[in-house]
């Protein structure tokens, strides 16, 4: 038996997969399951099944954008999921199956990828948030929100989750007409207007993506509200000025764990006395680890999602007051679901924008990280930091409070 057939076997319990060898041999893994996906991948030679072996986090991927292997219906969620669902995080099994060495080799090289010093960051920023504004177009909500949603239902629409996501952070800093707000990794913008057309805050978002800038300056001219909303293509260590609240979304990822005392203490230290942060960041249900070399590689170079822990030991001798953690757990892979079906009705428009690997890099990419939070140990965590134990109350009520009114807000103009 093939190692692969062997690591096959190993793996596929519920649910099966039929794998088709490049010499015509034909194997079937695992049992019928009604809740498993049935699945068949084909090796278009002989070398591609050894390739995937040799480093299973790298070649799964590369083998499928390169077309080495191919999976009926091109259903490569099908297999992304079979794969992790038989392998749940809270099993605790996959460990089992990574070799210790390699894991080791892993660990030593993304400690040192991960120094993100800002000549870096902004080329790594550039490596995904600089493609073509065509590709966001076609699989994002119309304000281009390219962070987890919020689903009260999941159920909803992605523009309605969306726009809850932007209510619920909205509603953790307690904003107030007048207030002087910061908005470190401001994306396309929609964050930074949304709560200045809710709140009546005055909004700078910075980002260090210059396609990104573009379309958020010129959104706010749009809106009229350009001296009221701005944005600065800048890094966040070098932002000056007084804020009464921060909000950081999706943009912790890219800091690297050598820099979280840097960016939470820059943080504290221009927020005003009774200032208020809510850090939203992708982040990992157990201890530290390290980033896939496949999703470092083509996706995020330089990114890493922290632990809790990691950003708690961070924060312990800042005296920045943690005063609100919680655990988004499914809302991601309800995101990403949505994000892979748009992609796969624009496979079209995105093989002319690109290529055909770039287009099953992509839907690779939005398979597996929705298995990450569905299956795997993903979850997003949104964290509120006060410099004084004062400012907020101390219930929660206002938050729910606050998140009703805008929804109704929202549904009224709707």
């Amino acid at each position: 038996m093939a190692l692969i057939d062997r690591f096959l076997a190993a793996r596929v319990k519920r649910g099966t997969l039929t794998v088709h060898h490049a010499n015509g041999a034909v194997r079937t893994f695992g049992t019928p399951d009604p809740d498993f996906p049935d699945v068949t991948i084909r090796f278009a030679d002989k070398g591609a099944a050894s390739f995937i072996v040799r480093n299973p986090s790298l070649g799964a991927g590369e083998a499928y954008m390169q077309g080495r292997l191919t999976v009926d219906g091109d259903d490569i969620r099908g297999l992304v999921t079979l794969m992790t669902a038989n392998d749940l995080w809270e099993d605790g099994k996959g460990a089992l199956h990574a070799n210790r060495g390699r894991r080791l080799v892993a660990a030593v090289t993304h400690r040192l990828n991960r120094i993100n010093m800002a000549r870096r960051s902004k080329r790594n920023v550039a490596h995904h948030y600089d493609l073509s504004d065509r590709l966001y177009d076609l699989f994002l909500d119309s304000d281009r929100q390219y962070s987890c949603a919020y689903f009260t239902d999941p159920a909803n629409s992605l523009e309605r989750a969306q726009s809850d996501k932007k209510a619920h952070i909205a509603a953790k800093l307690a904003l107030k007409p007048g207030m002087k707000v910061l908005d470190i990794g401001c994306g396309w913008g929609g964050l930074a207007l949304y709560l200045h057309a809710k709140t009546g805050a005055e909004v700078l978002g910075v980002t260090l993506s210059e396609e990104q800038i573009k379309v958020a300056r010129r959104r706010a001219e749009e809106a009229g509200v350009a001296d009221k909303v701005k944005f600065e293509l800048i890094d966040y260590r070098h932002v000056t000025g007084s804020f009464d609240r921060i909000v950081s979304v999706g943009m912790f990822e890219h800091v690297g764990p050598p820099f979280y005392r840097t960016f939470l203490r820059k943080c504290r230290d221009l927020l005003t006395d009774d200032g208020v942060m809510l850090l939203h960041t992708i982040g990992r249900a157990g201890g530290p680890g390290v980033t896939d070399d496949w999703t470092a590689k083509y996706i995020f170079p330089g990114g890493y999602n922290p632990a809790l822990s990691e950003i708690v030991r961070a924060n312990e001798s800042l005296r920045f007051f943690l005063t609100d953690v919680e655990v988004l757990r499914l809302h991601y892979a309800y995101t990403l679901d949505h994000w892979y079906d748009r992609t796969v009705a624009a496979r079209e428009a995105i093989v002319a924008l690109y290529d055909e690997p770039f287009y099953r890099m992509w839907t690779f990419y939005l398979a597996g990280a929705a298995a990450a939070f569905r299956y795997g140990g993903m979850v997003n965590y949104q964290l509120q930091f006060a410099k004084n134990r004062h400012t907020l109350p101390i219930t929660r009520d206002y938050m729910i409070e606050g998140e009703r009114g805008l929804r109704e807000d929202q549904t009224a103009g709707s």
